[in-house]
């Protein structure tokens, strides 16, 4: 039934959206306004977005004279909010992203409504920026932005006037960075130096002196010393089964805290969102010697935490790649999302990667990119809970061990 609405909701919305349509083809063919006006949209939640700002960087060096406005949605506000590359952010409730259930017809009427409100910016360039995301593909469409560039996939491929093959496997700020590219080429700008690499277009996302001051004054309050090595494990994620077990955290928290051997003995530090208190406390329960635990922080305090951070250990998450973003040596497991995709975008020197290599026994495949389990076939997929402690315990000592020979290199020398 959804399927059968979609469709004819999609045919409604050509069907609409063709006498517009012609118009703006003539539009399109006529040079963009001085300074040209770019839309970006993006619905997707804390490490997508953070796996845009290469691309928004990129886009305002190589455009320095356009006006541009991102869409996202009010989830993930606050990661672009603080972005210089942006002269504008707008918000939709993206049908689909909002982890709460919706009427059938719901995700129609904010199409055509958001459409409206997109047509006063008159702009002239849009990008959208999800390879698969066909609502934003006719969102674009409705609000007749002239030139409509994004990846060639259905349905969406039809509402787009440039359309890219879309590569896969492909790291996610690499297919943010080559849209960017295209569109700049459809201005009459130079496309971006390839290359596409963390070194030339890294993430960005850099705490205020505010949020560095909180987290100094929270970790004192822990009891945590300045020069206290500090393991911070965020072991939350939006899709369960992405999760590592509880037990093997603590097992690691445990080895890690005993192992690290220098003057100030190593601290353990257990962050997550104030829906996932429940699981860090699980975690907590299993460490002895106990471990403070953060889960009313913003994104900018926690980014400041885990900047302050000697290693971060965690799955496949948003705070893994806040992590990265601070350059903090980091472990990321991984199980049905392919890291070579949504893996860390950083030195992976720095940034090691455990993916499982174990099929489920009800996949075809590893990794199988699928999310929705409902909670009885989750025992079925344990891909992510098969990694075991002995492989992470080696991936995060190889990073310390770098840290301590810095410190006792530091403290011979002074």
């Amino acid at each position: 039934m959804k399927r059968f609405l979609r469709s004819l909701i999609l045919l409604a919305v050509r069907l609409l959206g063709c006498p517009r349509a012609l118009w703006v083809r003539r539009t399109a063919r006529s040079r963009p306004a001085e300074p040209p006006r770019i839309l970006l949209v993006r619905p997707d939640h804390l490490g997508d977005l953070l796996l845009t700002t290469p691309a928004l960087q990129a886009l305002r060096e190589h455009a320095p004279d356009a006006q541009i406005t991102m869409l996202v949605g009010p989830w993930s506000r606050e990661i672009v909010a603080r972005q210089p590359a942006l002269d504008r952010l707008l918000t939709c409730p993206f049908p689909g992203f909002q982890r709460a259930p919706q009427g059938m017809l719901a995700p129609y009427r904010l199409l055509f409504q958001t459409a409206r409100e997109l047509r006063r910016g008159r702009y002239d360039l849009a990008l959208n920026l999800r390879p698969d995301f066909w609502w934003g593909a006719a969102l674009l469409y409705l609000a007749g932005i002239p030139r409509r560039v994004g990846y060639a996939l259905q349905p969406g491929r039809p509402f787009l006037t440039h359309s890219l093959p879309f590569p896969t496997p492909e790291h996610a700020a690499v297919s943010n960075l080559r849209l960017v590219s295209a569109g700049l080429v459809v201005l009459g700008y130079e496309a971006l130096a390839e290359p596409f690499t963390p070194q030339s277009y890294p993430m960005r996302f850099v705490p205020t002196a505010e949020e560095r001051a909180w987290a100094e004054e929270r970790l004192r309050a822990e009891g945590i010393a300045d020069d206290a090595p500090l393991i911070i494990i965020p072991p939350g994620s939006g899709g369960a089964v992405k999760l590592w077990r509880s037990e093997a955290w603590a097992t690691c928290a445990n080895t890690l805290r005993a192992w690290l051997t220098t003057s100030s003995p190593a601290r353990i530090l257990l962050t997550g969102s104030p829906g996932e208190r429940s699981l860090v406390e699980e975690i907590v329960r299993g460490i002895p010697a106990g471990a403070p635990l953060v889960t009313d922080a913003t994104v900018g305090q926690l980014a400041a935490l885990l900047e302050r951070a000697a290693c971060v250990l965690t799955v496949d998450n948003g705070p893994g790649h806040l992590a990265v973003a601070q350059n903090t040596p980091s472990v990321h497991l991984f199980g049905p999302t392919d890291p070579r995709i949504f893996g860390p975008w950083g030195d992976l020197a720095r940034h090691i990667v455990l993916a499982s290599t174990q099929r489920c026994p009800a996949c075809p495949a590893i990794p199988c990119g699928r999310l929705d389990w409902t909670p009885a076939e989750l025992p079925a997929h344990p891909c992510v809970r098969v990694i075991s402690e002995e492989r992470v315990l080696e991936a995060a000592k190889s990073l310390l061990q770098v840290r301590e020979i810095q410190a006792e290199r530091q403290a011979q020398e002074t």
